[in-house]
């Protein structure tokens, strides 16, 4: 399914329109609606098994008087490899968005936030990188999710990363935080995927909300 995705996206930006016969129309030349069908560019859509939901968290929108997540909002949701492709291509990457920035993909309806039903009894893995370089892992992180690579994809709620001064960490949602076996298979597979080399650590989400910063992995590959 990444293979998919990669030449999909080569599709996208190399496809050209060809006229009826290989002949481009004269200039001025008015087609008939036969001649308009028979020249009109068939676009093949390739559903994903699930639809996907892009969030915002806009760092001016954010006050430390307001709750953890109140300034989230929706902004695209997608279901075919197509339109995936024409959302990444024109949104920010990671290296481009401002500092403080958190940016979201989870699949539909499923909000990144504790409080979801989905996710309160789940927790995360995360990846860390130096500022402007997770722009790639973020991709591959994406590609995986919406491409059905994880044998315990029905685990995966979505990703997020996070845009700070001196770092940008990328997290990956589960929902059973308890299930061990499933949640050491992804991590493994997510480095994989990756090719990150450097040790990660899975924190519960109750851990979190208990212990602010102060949460342990429970769990570390």
């Amino acid at each position: 399914m990444v293979e998919e995705l990669a030449k999909e996206e080569v599709n996208n930006n190399n496809h050209h329109p060809r006229s009826h016969g290989g002949e481009e129309p004269e200039e001025g030349e008015i087609l008939t609606d036969d001649e308009s069908q028979t020249r009109a560019v068939i676009v093949e859509s390739h559903p994903l098994e699930h639809p996907w939901t892009f969030w915002f968290d806009n760092p001016s929108a954010k006050s430390k008087q307001a709750a953890w997540g109140s300034s989230i909002r929706p902004v695209y949701t997608f279901s075919t490899i197509e339109h995936f492709w024409g959302l990444y291509n024109n949104v920010h990457h990671p290296s481009q968005l401002a500092v403080g920035a958190d940016f979201h993909c989870f699949k539909n309806n499923i909000e990144p936030k504790w409080e979801d039903p989905v996710c309160a009894n789940g927790g995360k893995w995360t990846v860390s990188f130096s500022r402007g370089k997770s722009d790639t892992c973020w991709l591959y992180t994406l590609l995986a999710m919406i491409g059905e690579q994880f044998d315990h994809g029905d685990e995966i709620c979505g990703a997020v990363v996070n845009v700070r001064a001196k770092q940008e960490k990328i997290a990956l949602w589960t929902k059973n935080a308890a299930n061990e076996v499933a949640q050491v298979s992804i991590g493994r597979q997510w480095k994989e995927f990756l090719d990150y080399s450097d040790s990660v650590g899975f924190i519960f989400h109750d851990d979190a909300k208990k212990l602010d910063r102060g949460a342990k992995n429970r769990y570390t590959i």
